[in-house]
């Protein structure tokens, strides 16, 4: 049987841990930074990769997706960008993603090409999608999954080396709106998030890409 491993609430984020159960809960908003701190020298670095970007046809649904994670899955989401969080553009991994969204030392979110479509990878802790609350592989809710997209054959899963630890795959825009739409699916995609968070410093933030980020913004 697998043990259920809880985010870490260590308020790095600046939050008490009844603001951050309540965020969790979809109960507030948080008090976020009203302007960004940003790098220049940073945002053109990666000004090349986010116009190449814009020449590929799943452009408008990667931004757009983005628009939607950003906002309802990302603590602080000004006051933390870079430094807590990062997102890159075309980053120069094996699989090639379009966008890749980090914290701390992982993965959390990325999106790739699917012919002209897209598909996506959400990283986020295994007891949030059990049955039975535990961190048990044979326990996953696959209803719920299937349930939780546009087509059952949309959703598949994997299970990364460290416990507690759960790879969701989610084919064709449709279903990742409709995977993002899921109140259980965003309190536990805002659960693995803050977790790492909290864990400090995001090792990702030379490659951060203020474009793309522009369209994680709530505004």
């Amino acid at each position: 049987m697998g043990t259920t491993s809880r985010p870490r609430t260590t308020g790095v984020l600046l939050l008490d841990l009844e603001q951050q159960r309540d965020w969790l809960a979809g109960k507030i908003d948080l008090p976020d930074a009203g302007d960004r701190s940003e790098s220049l020298e940073q945002r053109f670095k990666y000004v090349a990769r986010f116009e190449k970007l814009l020449s590929r046809p799943q452009a408008g649904e990667v931004l757009e997706i983005l628009g939607l994670y950003g906002p309802n899955c990302i603590p602080l989401l000004r006051k933390t960008e870079r430094y807590y969080w990062s997102v890159s553009c075309l980053p120069s991994t094996s699989d090639k993603p379009l966008v890749r969204v980090n914290a701390s030392w992982m993965e959390l979110f990325t999106l790739y090409a699917q012919g002209d479509d897209i598909r996506a990878r959400f990283i986020v802790h295994l007891s949030d999608f059990t049955t039975d609350r535990s961190a048990t592989p044979s326990r996953v809710d696959e209803p719920f999954l299937e349930q939780s997209v546009a087509m059952p054959e949309d959703v598949s899963y994997f299970f990364p080396r460290d416990a507690d630890i759960f790879g969701i795959n989610v084919r064709g825009s449709v279903s990742i709106r409709k995977l993002l739409g899921s109140r259980r699916v965003v309190r536990a995609i805002r659960t693995f998030n803050l977790t790492h968070m909290n864990r400090g410093r995001n090792a990702y933030q030379a490659s951060h890409c203020y474009s793309v980020a522009d369209y994680m913004q709530a505004d």
